[in-house]
């Protein structure tokens, strides 16, 4: 069964966490991606052995889970990039290429002769992408940039939390990620209109843009109705039923309902509290909403006699709409989770049966799949000069005599 993107190469000239998503995004399509990497330097993340207090080297042989993640369904090329001989071979790989990703600094890309204008001399035909911080234009687009700043530009640490604390960070990489996410769409978009309309084109997508974008209710909102906040008090959440509460094992789940009127009913036969079903305090939604802090007290009260499993059970057979408050180690043993492959397993060749972040989306006749791990540094350089660009054993040789590989 072919991939979406079987037959496209993409070279991916990236670093860290935004352009190597966005890469392995392409390589679950079926693209083949080759990643290439300063020599004797490579991609920063390689040397991240810890990530936000984790230690992300263990169970996998010694390699590095961070890198792993970002970099799976690529074959790595590593070469001096300051020497003539390599830009030469990344000129010829540019000719046989459909895409190429960067997600450096504004301007590196044009020192290095890896700009859009330069390339496209090599290859008419070509989709190039960069993936940046803030955006290609704008009195910032030279500034450095990262994931934690661009949360905390986008509004983003304004959402989460409660209305009295600080501005609350989201760890784990959420705007590179999103960045990457757009960033790989933006990439399907383009060969899509190469197919249609026969264009080459550069296209930017960034972490700020991304996670703007992300927050399009609220900053909708704030645009067209002067919204300021979204923070909430979940003790005086105006809408109860659209909140989560403490279980008895100290766990916690979540009631979504936002036609409260028609699942109140519901809720009280579930939680055994039908006496309050047409009590005048809560009988609607703007009576509720007038005596919150009361229900929610008695809700605190009525799910901590049950345990997160026991209410799940409850709540299913009445019709609640509800989820579990997962943890994170949570989410590998979430049977939705596992049996629409959000999370999946392949072969690693180091550490054998490895779970791992799937695909997203599910195609029914040109299925995702993780083709291979993560390359090593430099992994594939011989493979690829011969069998794509044809060179010898001889030339090769002499590459790594003068330092270009």
């Amino acid at each position: 069964m072919p991939s979406i993107l079987e037959g496209i190469r993409v070279l991916d000239w990236t670093i860290f966490q935004q352009g190597p998503v966005a890469t392995a995004l392409l390589g679950d399509m079926g693209a083949e991606v080759i990643k290439i990497e300063e020599r004797g330097v490579g991609d920063p993340a390689r040397g991240m052995m810890k990530v936000i207090g984790a230690i992300v080297s263990q169970s996998l042989g010694g390699r590095n889970a961070y890198y792993e993640n970002n970099n799976r369904n690529k074959r790595c090329i590593a070469l001096d990039l300051t020497k003539p001989q390599a830009k030469e071979i990344i000129y010829q790989l540019v000719e046989k290429s459909d895409v190429f990703v960067q997600n450096f600094r504004k301007g590196v890309a044009e020192k290095m002769g890896m700009d859009y204008e330069t390339l496209c001399k090599y290859n008419p035909r070509l989709i190039y992408a960069s993936a940046s911080g803030w955006g290609p234009e704008g009195p910032d687009a030279n500034e450095p940039s990262a994931d934690y700043v661009g949360i905390a530009r986008s509004g983003f640490m304004s959402l989460a939390g409660e209305p009295d604390m600080p501005p609350q960070m989201v760890q784990g990489g959420i705007g590179d990620q999103t960045g990457a996410i757009m960033t790989a769409f933006g990439v399907v978009s383009a060969l899509l209109a190469r197919e249609r309309f026969g264009v080459s084109q550069e296209l930017n997508a960034s972490i700020l843009g991304g996670l703007v974008y992300l927050e399009g209710v609220p900053v909708s909102l704030s645009l067209m109705a002067g919204l300021k906040s979204m923070r909430a008090h979940r003790a005086r959440a105006g809408n109860p039923l659209w909140n989560h509460y403490r279980c008895k094992d100290d766990k916690w789940v979540a009631l979504s309902h936002l036609q409260p009127d028609k699942f109140w009913p519901n809720v009280c036969k579930a939680m055994d509290i039908c006496h309050l079903q047409n009590d005048p305090k809560f009988a609607n939604l703007s009576a509720r909403d007038a005596n919150r802090v009361e229900l929610i007290k008695i809700l605190d009260e009525v799910f901590a006699n049950r345990t997160r499993e026991e209410w799940k059970q409850v709540f299913k057979a009445n019709g609640v709409m509800y989820a579990s408050v997962n943890t994170l180690p949570d989410l590998k043993e979430d049977p939705q989770i596992i049996a629409n492959n959000y999370i999946t397993e392949f072969d690693h060749p180091t550490a054998g049966k490895t779970k791992t972040v799937g695909h997203p989306i599910i195609f029914d006749k040109t299925p995702m799949k993780i083709q291979r791990e993560a390359p090593e540094f430099g992994q594939h350089t011989e493979e690829i000069l011969t069998e794509i660009l044809g060179y010898s054993w001889e030339q090769i040789e002499e590459l790594r005599g003068a330092g270009v590989i």
